[in-house]
């Protein structure tokens, strides 16, 4: 069974670090400013403010910042500040160890995906694809209380509108994904997700499309889209495309690839580098279930 962090509380401490790019004091601000008036607690990490070209600080600085709000007791939740790039220099420098019997929401999205992955594949700990600080004051009322639905222990329930992608079916198992970029960076890697039996899901920002068509040939040849029980698509922002147009989208492209699968596959969530960006418990079994009028997905845990 999977490892469920237990729901927050009023006035819970909420720790934010940066794992990959820097992030300043004055970025960081109506982030707080929101949290409070949640009635939550935010801990400043050492990493905001930090400058180390463009990193939060140096591979060890945001090793020991995040490994600090790990094994403080009073941190009932980590919530990453930012994206960009820089988590996967130190995921091997993190203890894990006390976690799976005092775990804490720890929360993120896109680079972050390389901390939910990991802990999902080596904790079984249920984590959080959800909007960061950096994020807030462009995200939407929605994405904003999926997030505190999500840490607050309230079950999660997302109704789609049909997209003409869409592949009917129903599925019930674990959710597992994140950004598409990451998840190609990790394969083969001991951060490599198990995709098996599992729903995955993907999202993506700023990526040339014949780069969306090599990630997905890419998992798919490494059998990652082969065995799933269901397969979820979320945002494909601000794609890019070459002088010599590369002739298709990237839902297009991502269709290409599972048209032929005999799993439910649904296109268009809300999830990813949007400002409606919702809150999915990642490792969490689900329901998925689309038809030909709109798609479902419920969370059990």
């Amino acid at each position: 069974m999977p490892i469920h962090p237990p729901p927050l509380q009023p006035r819970d401490k909420v720790g934010i670090v940066s794992t990959a790019r820097k992030i300043t004091h004055e970025e960081i601000k109506p982030a707080f400013d929101i949290l409070k008036r949640r009635d939550l607690v935010p801990v400043c990490g050492d990493t905001i403010g930090q400058e180390h070209n463009q990193y939060a600080g140096d591979d060890d600085t945001r090793a020991a910042d995040f490994q600090s709000m790990l094994d403080d007791p009073s941190i009932r939740a980590i919530h990453c500040a930012r994206g960009g790039y820089g988590t996967v220099r130190i995921i091997d420098q993190l203890d894990f160890s006390s976690l799976p019997e005092k775990p804490k929401w720890i929360t993120g999205f896109s680079d972050v995906t390389v901390l939910l992955s990991h802990l999902y594949q080596h904790h079984n700990i249920i984590t959080l694809h959800a909007t960061m600080p950096l994020k807030f004051p462009n995200n939407t009322p929605a994405s904003l209380q999926s997030l505190y639905d999500a840490w607050f222990g309230k079950q999660l329930h997302y109704d789609i509108e049909y997209h003409p992608f869409d592949q009917t079916g129903e599925a019930k198992a674990p959710l597992v994904g994140g950004n598409l970029s990451v998840l190609y960076s990790l394969l083969g890697s001991p951060s490599d997700i198990d995709t098996d039996g599992a729903i995955l899901f993907l999202e993506e920002l700023d990526e040339y499309l014949y780069h969306i068509d090599r990630m997905m040939m890419n998992l798919r040849r490494n059998g990652k889209l082969r065995n799933l029980a269901g397969l979820i698509i979320g945002a494909m922002t601000d794609m890019n495309d070459n002088q010599l147009p590369y002739g298709k989208t990237a839902e297009e492209i991502v269709h290409e690839h599972v048209h032929d699968a005999d799993y439910p596959v649904l296109f268009g969530f809300a999830a990813g580098h949007i400002p409606d960006n919702r809150a999915l418990k990642m490792g969490a079994n689900i329901s998925l279930k689309v038809s030909e009028s709109k798609g479902e997905v419920r969370f059990h845990e």
